[in-house]
């Protein structure tokens, strides 16, 4: 499998998850006060967001590079 190939198949993956959740998010969870049996703890989303068209052009660039045969030389 060459490299373009490799790259392709990345884009693709990575414009299929940004046209389907929109960037890539996480939940961070710290424990804001540990007194016995009393635990506060507090949830922060955290993450960055992907515009659609961004991950459209990802998809069909991944798509393109996938599908192009490679030149190989003589």
């Amino acid at each position: 499998m060459s490299v373009t190939r490799i790259v392709g198949l990345v884009l693709v993956a990575v414009g299929i998850v940004a046209l389907l959740w929109g960037g890539v998010f996480w939940t961070d969870r710290d424990t804001v006060v540990d007194a016995g049996p009393l635990q506060i703890q507090t949830e922060n989303t955290e993450g960055f967001a992907v515009p659609p068209v961004l991950g459209g052009i990802a998809l069909v660039a991944g798509i393109i590079m996938v599908l192009i045969p490679s030149r190989r030389r003589v």
